[in-house]
């Protein structure tokens, strides 16, 4: 007969690096609590308490709060997808830019050798430009004018290494995993739902600062380009509308 391991909490704070203070905060605002406790009341943590405190330090490294993590496992997403996902934007990002300073760094040896760039050739470096970044970066470009693309951008540098995570991969994987609650009929009052939608209306005032013209605007790019906003190229544009009246529903129903 096996018996399931546990952990007494100055176990699991050695073994994790944390102090004691530590896991009993986490316990008390709820962020990460044992699923045991003996006769006697002390705390043990079970192999999903280990695998939550996992995935709760993953969230850290990345740069979010302690209340944005404990949202953000409530809610359902799965770090290691959501990690992987942010890897996959940045590789992206990386080889769009590799290709503008090749490009780049064929104008500069024309220029050098005193010889006018061609017309194609700069073209092609705009293209480059306009292409550098990830896609849901670009459909906002599309949608947003200047002032409120510095807006947003100066939001994301006051959020620090936090910012990338909560725009290109948090908030895509909240709206998918909200489609995948309507596509199977669960009602837009319920709770899982209501705090889907709650954490991403926290994610548009961090970014928009409550200024609702340009909440219109992002939700504008939503709308039109649900597939480069949500990293998800199958992601259909009428299927949108769907999705918002059921957010909307869930909204009047909180």
């Amino acid at each position: 007969m096996s018996f399931e391991q546990t952990w007494k909490v100055g176990a699991l704070a050695e073994a994790s690096g944390l102090t004691v203070r530590t896991l009993h905060h986490w316990d008390r605002i709820h962020l990460l609590g044992p699923s045991r406790r003996t006769a006697a009341g002390h705390r043990e943590y079970d192999e999903q308490d280990v695998i939550r405190l996992y995935q709760v330090l993953a969230l850290r490294r990345l740069g979010l709060g302690l209340e944005s993590i404990a949202v953000c496992l409530d809610a359902g997403v799965d770090p290691v997808r959501l990690v992987g996902e942010h890897l996959a934007r940045v590789e992206e990002s990386m080889a769009a830019l590799d290709g503008l300073r090749l490009r780049l760094s064929h104008v500069h040896d024309e220029l050098t050798a005193e010889r006018a760039p061609e017309t194609a050739t700069l073209i092609g470096v705009l293209r480059a430009m306009r292409g550098a970044g990830p896609a849901g970066e670009q459909a906002l470009r599309r949608h947003l004018d200047e002032d409120q693309l510095r807006t947003l951008q100066d939001r994301a540098a006051a959020l620090g290494p936090a910012a990338h995570y909560l725009l290109e991969v948090e908030w895509p994987e909240l709206y998918r995993r909200a489609e995948a609650l309507r596509t199977s009929g669960v009602d837009p009052s319920a709770p899982q739902v209501r705090k889907l939608v709650q954490r991403m209306d926290e994610l548009s005032s961090l970014f928009t600062g409550g200024d609702t013209t340009l909440s219109a605007s992002v939700r504008a790019a939503w709308r039109h380009e649900p597939a480069a906003m949500s990293g998800d190229p199958s992601a259909p544009a009428d299927a949108w509308q769907d999705l918002t009246a059921y957010l909307d529903r869930a909204r009047s129903a909180t």
